[in-house]
């Protein structure tokens, strides 16, 4: 077996009285024949066009040699470092894949000017891999005019530099074809969030030197077994554990303890946030170390869910935890079986999304002068800007505002911290998510934007009803413009944080925005804040 999974606790009572449920009811067989009645009425129209990724092994086996010899072109072309212009689930596996691996993929999967400027570098060696389901993505458009300026300004042509995944009939597809660059098509059954074992993670993955073909033999070795009904079905046992516990634990801290596979929760983080359904309802991802503090807190609410590295290490189970243990193509695929599984048990469309387009549109008025920001400055404190939205009296010091944002945390709630800043030179940023755990005794995401599309810790639970959420946007001065956009990415970045902010503020959720020109100066006094 690939995958192999232990439990105590609530989850093994959940694993031991739910899993015979779903066998008896053949809910694995039902997953794998694509039976969009699974999840009742109301979501069996959008069931019906999201299942493609039971198949996805299959259908993707005929990519693998037009990869590798497309590779294999470019590096006798001297060309051998790999840029992915990617958001969300388009650029979440193929950074678990490169990494793992151990090899090299830059991931451009924001729109701070830092981070852009830093990967239009080494352009004589660079392939740029541009992945949107859609292709009308804001965000790589906008990456690929730059590149696209930036390779022709170079004496570079980019109709051999640029290569595109996107679904057949988009306008990105069209408007690829047209430029002459190389196209490849994606299933278009499959959500961007189950996407990791199609052409969104298989091509840049690929390009960048790992072994895809591997990967797809580690899928296809549990694919039986998550066929069938039976009790030992991972699929099933992962999907009791997280959508059967009773009473229900909602947030599910995902711990790397000795896997092998790098950056693997911030992958399962996407594939169950964008589960929730537009109301909101479901399940709170929320990606820990082995030290944060949640993890030995006791939570009632909290199902902590361990990434181990062996079977043996999975023996050990601690009191109320959970255990998995597998390949990463195995667990790619038992993942998306479970998080379907879970979706069943808590009455809702996995295959649905929280109300990203929503973050979209506002941020799109905001740009085109349509709109202004509700997030005014209130006042500002030691070089930071503080905004209050969503009902949040922002007070007179950041330390009021910090107090105060934090004082409307519900005894079930949460706290999201969105970072719009380069993850690169913000990396300093993370150490603020186990700060504000210790002080509030709840638990916290931390994600950027707009890596996330807009999704992460943002639409949960009644969209949302419990969280409070902190944003940190990074104003940086040296900006960059963005070819025939009359933007430039410091708007775009700025627009999108705000529209954010005004779409939760819709809901009546709190929001503290605290915005700077000097980022490590501000983490500081941030973190003076929280401390105090």
């Amino acid at each position: 077996m690939t995958v192999s999974i232990a439990a105590s606790g609530d989850a093994a009572r959940a694993i031991d009285t739910v899993v015979p449920r779903l066998v008896t009811d053949l809910v694995a067989s039902g997953i794998t024949a694509q039976d969009a009645a699974l999840w009742g009425p109301d979501a069996e129209a959008e069931a019906s066009k999201r299942l493609g990724w039971v198949e996805a092994v299959s259908v993707s086996r005929p990519l693998v040699a037009e990869v590798v010899a497309l590779r294999e072109q470019l590096l006798e072309q001297g060309v051998d470092r790999v840029v992915l212009a990617g958001m969300g689930g388009s650029s979440l596996a193929p950074e678990v894949i490169t990494r793992t691996a151990g090899v090299p993929l830059v991931v451009l999967d924001s729109t701070a000017p830092g981070q852009v400027r830093a990967a239009l570098t080494d352009l004589e060696r660079t392939v740029l891999v541009v992945s949107s389901k859609s292709g009308s993505t804001v965000e790589t458009d906008s990456q690929r005019r730059a590149f696209e300026q930036a390779f022709q300004d170079a004496g570079i042509d980019p109709t051999g530099r640029i290569v595109v995944v996107t679904d057949p009939g988009s306008a990105l597809e069209s408007a690829a074809h047209d430029a002459g660059y190389r196209v490849f098509t994606a299933d278009p059954t499959v959500g961007g969030r189950y996407s990791a074992l199609t052409a969104f993670g298989l091509v840049p993955s690929g390009l960048a030197g790992a072994d895809v073909a591997e990967l797809l033999d580690e899928a296809d070795a549990i694919s039986v077994l998550l066929a069938v009904d039976t009790d030992e079905n991972p699929g099933l046992v992962l999907g009791a554990a997280l959508g059967g516990t009773a009473p229900l634990r909602d947030k599910i801290g995902i711990v790397a303890d000795g896997t092998h596979i790098l950056g693997f929760g911030d992958w399962v983080e996407q594939l169950i946030a964008e589960s929730t359904g537009k109301d909101g309802r479901g399940l709170l991802p929320v990606v820990l170390d082995v030290d944060s503090p949640e993890v030995s807190a006791g939570l009632p609410d909290l199902q902590v869910v361990r990434l181990v590295g062996s079977r043996e290490d999975e023996r050990h189970v601690a009191a109320g935890e959970l255990e998995i243990t597998g390949t990463l193509g195995g667990q790619f695929l038992v993942w998306e079986y479970a998080v379907a599984v879970a979706g069943r048990l808590l009455g809702i469309n996995p295959f649905d999304q929280p109300d990203v387009e929503a973050a979209k549109v506002a941020a799109r008025a905001l740009l085109d002068g349509e709109a202004s920001a509700d997030t005014a400055v209130a006042f500002e404190d030691d070089g930071i800007a503080v905004a209050a939205t969503g009902g949040l009296d922002a007070g007179a010091t950041l330390t009021q505002a910090v107090a105060g944002l934090l004082a409307g945390l519900d005894d079930d709630g949460y706290v999201a911290v969105h970072a719009y800043v380069d993850r690169a030179a913000g990396h300093d940023l993370e150490a603020l998510r186990d700060l504000l755990a210790t002080r509030t005794g709840r638990p916290v995401t931390f994600g950027y934007g707009p890596r996330f599309l807009h999704s992460t810790g943002q639409y949960h639970k009644g969209g949302p009803a419990n969280g409070v959420f902190l944003q940190i946007v990074s104003d940086e001065q040296d900006d960059l413009a963005v070819p025939g956009r009359p933007f430039t990415f410091g708007q775009l970045i700025r627009a999108q944080a705000a529209g954010d902010a005004s779409v939760l503020a819709a809901h009546g959720r709190p929001v503290l925005t605290l915005s700077t020109r000097d980022l490590p100066a501000a983490t500081a006094v941030i973190t003076a804040a929280l401390t105090t």
